[in-house]
């Protein structure tokens, strides 16, 4: 069974960064597309980032591209999403996902999911 555990949230203020991290446990990841998501308060979840399994396709949303990276160490079976210039509205639960098949950029298709870590961003 595959077991993903999201750590590095916390409290930060605005203009601040923090480094997200994604460890899978009970199988090898490095084939997966690897997914972050957010969700706020009242709102959906949201797409934030996605990196193939070789980690040569990645993609960002455009409310955090130039701001956030995401990356994978596969030696690690770990997924990373650095996250630069935060700003009050990145506040949010932060959920990584593994994809087995394909990128994507919603929540459908993600087979497994880590239990999220808050991120708040004070201004």
């Amino acid at each position: 069974q595959v077991q993903l555990i999201e750590s590095g949230g916390g409290l930060v203020q605005a203009g601040g960064s923090l480094r997200l991290s994604c460890a899978a446990s009970g199988r090898t990841l490095s084939s997966y597309y690897m997914g972050w998501f957010r969700q706020a308060p009242g709102k959906e979840r949201e797409f934030v980032a996605t990196i193939s399994g070789s980690g040569s396709i990645k993609s960002h949303a455009d409310s955090v591209k130039g701001r956030f990276t995401i990356s994978r160490d596969n030696a690690k079976n770990t997924v990373y999403l650095q996250m630069n210039s935060l700003k009050p509205e990145d506040t949010a639960v932060y959920y990584c996902a593994a994809n087995p098949s394909r990128y994507s950029s919603r929540p459908v298709g993600y087979d497994y999911w880590g239990q999220g870590t808050q991120v708040t961003v004070s201004s």
